[in-house]
């Protein structure tokens, strides 16, 4: 559940809530139906954001093993997913569970950090193609996120 929403229903267990509780739980209730736009988005339209990025991929490390660059594109897939649930959760710590239990250590020892750094930078420009600004501005935190974790902030 929303940590908003959730600290609203716990503070009036017991009573009805206040205008001012029922007015924020009416915010959070209208986010949440954003986010869960925003994510339904994704999850229709993956194909038609990673196909571009794949393409493009290949154009920029023609002389790059196939596998190389499919495991990138993977871990990018994987990491939108998780960008994706954890926006819809609002909850930022959900992504960083998730990436530090396995990715960050595979693409070290792939030795793929330029290969990741490409795919993350052809993603956010595909974000930037097919998302509204407001629907970005939701997304884009958690975007940054994975990206400061797993390729750093000087690759933007």
């Amino acid at each position: 559940m929303h940590p908003e929403i959730e600290e609203l229903l716990d503070r009036a267990e017991n009573r009805f809530l206040k205008t001012e509780e029922l007015t924020a739980f009416k915010r959070h209730a209208a986010n949440l139906a954003q986010r869960l736009k925003i994510y339904e988005f994704l999850r229709e339209k993956e194909t038609n954001i990673f196909q571009p990025v794949a393409n493009k991929l290949q154009e920029t490390f023609p002389n790059e093993q196939q596998e190389n660059l499919e495991r990138s594109l993977k871990h990018w897939l994987l990491i939108l997913r998780y960008c994706g649930m954890a926006m819809l959760l609002n909850d930022r710590n959900f992504l960083e569970q998730r990436l530090q239990e396995w990715l960050s250590g595979i693409v070290n020892a792939h030795e793929t950090q330029k290969i990741e750094a490409a795919v993350c930078h052809l993603l956010q420009t595909r974000i930037k193609e097919i998302l509204s600004d407001q629907a970005r501005a939701i997304l884009q935190p958690f975007l940054d996120d994975a990206q400061s974790m797993l390729v750093g902030t000087g690759n933007k």
